[in-house]
């Protein structure tokens, strides 16, 4: 079964839970001090938000890691119920969310560099909301807490042991996240659920048949193929081939609008069971999902993606460092290449100026340094290109189907 690791470094890790992911997008008016979210992240950021425990880990400066690699979207992990018990969502199990200011300043602090977040509920171990609440309705009024707090545009279900063997606890998860996508207009909505050579598990093929007899469409579903006897990404990509014909099977969907739903979450470096994905395998699975279409590529996490000392951490996993040979961020750049931009180089290089032929073009050619909203014309390589969502140094005509510029033809 997919799982996620979290050594604990700290006493309120016990209950952290270990990986997993779900991603939402929503528009809920928010109160309290990480508000105001900003309406220039499109959902390919969302779709893209690698994991980041805020609280433990030894969470890395989120500002920092954006400057080094472009990423504008964070997945924070996790929202569970209070360890005593209770229908409240806290962080951890141990920091009510209601009364919490460090996570909302990490936020604040992300939306400040013109980036945001999603917030991941559940995880593997600890106490789930859908566990304590009792229904639907109370889930998705805790977990709306959680939104209207931090004025939420993305959320992510995380569904796997032990919860995800609880078919009550699934049923109220389902239909909170049902309720929360009617009550939040635009919100995007992503479930994920442990991965197997054959997809998913008997677990995770109850939790999609939940989902149909709801009638409950997420973004997608994702699943996590490590911790099941993975190694390397053919392991990888096969269970994803396996998966789409899951989703086809269940819901009626032919292979690309079941692709269009698909996600996948890995996790980068030595996994818990002493599997091994290194940046090659990352490679292989990102060109199998842009080729594919697939609707989104995360992983577990940021506060892994460092080198160890030694680089291999004596042969154990860590919730700090990755446990393979790297150079800071080096997973965390496929996510910044599946939402369409293109990493900066480190050190960073100077690219001159390019001009367009002269007398062609009639709109202001694209500056790098410049930023531009939605809907803001440029003229590049002979080409008018338009915005279809905020950006900045993304160069028109490098970033492919899921890049922010659309090319409007030549001039």
């Amino acid at each position: 079964m997919a799982r996620r690791f979290v050594p604990i470094l700290a006493a309120a890790a016990a209950s952290a839970g270990l990986l997993s992911m779900f991603a939402l997008t929503g528009g809920a008016t928010a109160a309290g001090p990480a508000a105001s979210a900003p309406g220039g992240v499109g959902s390919n950021w969302y779709a893209a938000a690698p994991y980041l425990m805020p609280l433990d880990n030894d969470p890395p400066d989120a500002g920092a890691v954006m400057d080094a690699t472009g990423l504008k979207a964070f997945q924070l992990a996790f929202i569970l119920a209070p360890n005593g018990g209770g229908c409240t969502p806290t962080w951890d199990g141990t920091k009510p969310v209601s009364t919490d200011t460090a996570v909302a300043g990490v936020i604040a602090a992300i939306r400040a560099k013109g980036g945001d977040v999603s917030v991941s509920i559940g995880g593997y171990g600890g106490t789930k909301l859908g566990q304590t609440c009792g229904t639907p309705e109370a889930t998705a009024a805790a977990y709306q807490q959680v939104v209207d707090k931090y004025g939420l545009k993305a959320l992510d279900f995380d569904l796997e042991e032990p919860e995800y063997e609880n078919s009550a606890a699934i049923r109220n998860e389902i239909g909170a996240a049902k309720i929360l996508q009617q009550k939040n207009p635009g919100i995007y909505i992503s479930v994920t659920t442990a991965g197997t050579a054959d997809g998913t598990g008997w677990f995770g093929k109850q939790m999609l048949n939940e989902a149909k007899a709801q009638g409950f469409t997420p973004d997608n579903f994702s699943i996590m193929p490590f911790d099941g006897g993975f190694n390397g990404a053919a392991s990888q990509t096969s269970a994803l081939t396996n998966f789409n014909s899951i989703l086809r099977s269940t819901f009626g969907w032919d292979a690309a609008t079941a692709y269009a739903h698909e996600g996948i979450s890995q996790m980068n470096g030595r996994s818990d069971t002493g599997e091994y994905f290194y940046q090659a395998d990352f490679q292989t699975v990102y060109d199998y999902a842009i080729s594919h279409h697939m609707a989104r590529f995360t992983n577990w996490s940021v506060n892994r993606d460092r080198q160890c000392t030694p680089p291999d951490n004596g042969g154990r996993t860590s919730g700090v460092c990755s446990s393979v040979p790297q150079a800071p961020w080096d997973f965390t750049k496929f996510s910044v290449r599946f939402a369409g931009a293109t990493p900066p180089t480190t050190p960073p290089t100077t690219t001159p100026p390019t001009t367009d032929p002269p007398g062609n073009c009639t709109i202001a050619p694209w500056d790098r340094a410049a930023v531009y909203q939605s809907g803001n014309s440029v003229s590049h390589k002979g080409h008018s290109w338009k915005a279809k969502w905020w950006t900045q140094g993304e160069e028109p005509g490098t970033t492919g189907q899921w890049g922010v510029w659309q090319d409007l033809g030549p001039c």
